[in-house]
């Protein structure tokens, strides 16, 4: 696609003509403006992207024409391409389509709503959700975000990735609820405890009212990928009741992405007993909040 912009005549009498990646460059500005609900005017798109008016009106209207955006009298919205593209790429992806029937199998057994998820700087990303009536309390959605500090899939990945574990640095962390992780000191414990048991935990952390469970998926010590169970504080068990099935589908789920159970060793930790951890932490959030 050649998409011809603003520009004064050249010396032979010609408009200058935009290079291709420079155009890329734009369409991926234009679509970035759309990170989040809604729809967007004209207006709204040239403040977010700073594109001249006369350019940024051209390239969207190109852009509904591929199908990539949709128009609704002066409104803009992503378009059905981009839902088609978006999907077959997730469907492509070789530890979602090896994880969906361990999700389903998952929550099949425990009745709680359940997430596959990767890090992706300080966010988790959502890559599957599956569950039943209780999904719609849940504000998670496939391809949406929130810091991983926050959330027991974030929490599982963040102690099994590279990261220095200083690099989270001494600001205040983004807060979720009240009783989310708030200081770089506290994550960092928490972390320790998520690298001893192999499990990480979030007790109405990321959402109130809710907890919980997760595990790493990946090679011993290198987390790719995590798994949870999420459900009601009432209904959730921060014990071996959710933690053997969440670590059990995290097993599972690698040894499908690898190709067969010769590669893939117990999910990073050996199965420690959990007593210590129940005895002190249960019904507690890593703030010392009952649950």
């Amino acid at each position: 696609m050649t998409v011809t912009i603003d520009a004064p005549p050249t010396s032979v009498g010609k408009t200058a003509v935009e290079t291709p990646s420079a155009v890329i460059d734009r369409v991926s500005l234009v679509l970035d403006a759309f990170d989040g609900p809604g729809r967007l005017t004209l207006a709204q798109i040239v403040r977010r992207t700073g594109l001249p008016r006369s350019s940024a009106h051209r390239m969207l209207e190109r852009l509904v024409q591929l199908r990539w955006l949709r128009r609704s009298g002066r409104d803009y919205e992503l378009g059905m391409r981009l839902v088609e593209l978006g999907s077959l790429a997730v469907h492509q992806d070789r530890l979602h389509k090896a994880a969906i029937p361990m999700l389903h199998e998952l929550h099949a057994a425990t009745g709680l709503v359940v997430h596959l998820a990767v890090l992706e700087g300080p966010d988790v990303v959502y890559m599957e959700k599956v569950g039943n009536r209780m999904t719609a309390a849940i504000p998670t959605r496939v391809g949406g975000r929130q810091p991983a500090h926050c959330a027991a899939v974030g929490k599982a990945m963040l102690a099994f990735t590279d990261a220095d574990s200083e690099s989270h640095g001494t600001a205040p962390l983004p807060r979720r609820t009240k009783y989310s992780i708030s200081t770089p000191a506290q994550l960092r414990n928490e972390l320790l405890k998520v690298r001893s048991h192999g499990i990480a935990f979030d007790r109405e952390e990321s959402v109130p009212g809710f907890g919980c469970v997760a595990a790493p998926i990946g090679d011993p010590g290198e987390a790719v990928a995590a798994v949870s169970v999420c459900g009601p504080m009432g209904q959730m068990k921060f014990d071996q009741q959710f933690v053997a099935p969440v670590r059990m589908a995290a097993m599972g789920i690698w040894r499908a992405v690898e190709g067969g159970p010769t590669r893939v060793a117990p999910t990073l930790q050996q199965m420690r007993p959990l007593r210590g951890l129940v005895g002190q932490h249960a019904g507690r959030n890593p703030n010392g909040r009952h649950a």
